[in-house]
């Protein structure tokens, strides 16, 4: 066993004395390469960080997918244990890691045979635009899109992009607001290339694991996840896992 190795086995059994092995149940909406099907050998990167965390301190991981309002209310009330893929403007109230798991940004796409580009928020007002019901997109177009609801669409459930995409490539509305790195997983999903993105909105916002507020253990996990996460990167099995979804560490 090599010296870093040794260092993320040493880590995770310190931490795991303090906390007795039980399930962790994560629940979140579809939203690949962040979280997609429970079932298939890639899961979404933050499911397998949330194994190689978790699973060595001797817990199981539930995971399974909801429509994105439901599983925050779920996760609210104590119900289940964690969200992934959460910005904390989605759930301030939350209990969060200090090691946030990638760095996202909002974009906007069209059709690409739209000449439409993003310059600013008000350059959306006179187009029809479709959104996610519960996604936070940063508090100024949370806000906008709160008080023009003629503007924005929104859709639920654990197919709200596909469904979005099918209203664009209809021309039943114009743009959609989506993470570029999910929007690319989709498209190519379903081999579709008629879609391009036209801008984005300001920096890139850090994702989390976010723990339910209503449980006790939530601040044990979030221990776990802190110290796991830079035992896997001195271990090099964070690069491992992220290579597996054509990413990098953020880092």
């Amino acid at each position: 066993m090599n010296r870093s190795k040794m260092i993320f086995v040493f880590i995770l059994a310190l931490v795991s004395k303090s906390v007795l092995s039980d399930t962790v149940t994560i629940r979140a909406d579809e939203w690949y390469p962040i979280n997609g099907d429970p079932n298939s050998n890639k899961p979404g990167f933050m499911i397998e960080l949330a194994k190689a965390v978790l699973e060595p301190a001797g817990h199981s991981v539930d995971y399974q997918v909801m429509p994105w309002e439901r599983a925050l209310d779920s996760v609210r009330k104590g119900s289940h244990d964690c969200v992934v893929g959460a910005y904390k403007e989605d759930a301030p109230d939350f209990v969060f890691p200090k090691n946030h798991w990638g760095l996202d940004s909002t974009g906007f796409f069209v059709n690409n045979d739209s000449d439409w580009k993003f310059d600013s928020l008000n350059s959306l007002l006179t187009k029809k635009v479709g959104v996610i019901n519960g996604y936070a997109y940063g508090e100024e177009l949370d806000e906008l899109i709160s008080n023009n609801p003629s503007v924005f669409s929104g859709l639920g459930g654990n197919d709200a992009l596909e469904k979005n995409i099918k209203k664009l490539t209809a021309g039943r509305i114009d743009i959609i607001i989506e993470s570029p790195n999910v929007m690319r997983a989709k498209l190519e999903e379903l081999k579709l290339s008629n879609v391009k993105q036209a801008g984005t909105l300001g920096e890139a916002s850090p994702m989390y694991i976010a723990c339910s507020p209503a449980k006790p253990s939530s601040s044990n996990y979030v221990e776990l996840i802190d110290k796991g996460t830079d035992a896997l990167r001195a271990s090099g099995k964070l690069s491992e896992i992220l290579a597996r979804y054509g990413m990098s560490d953020w880092e």
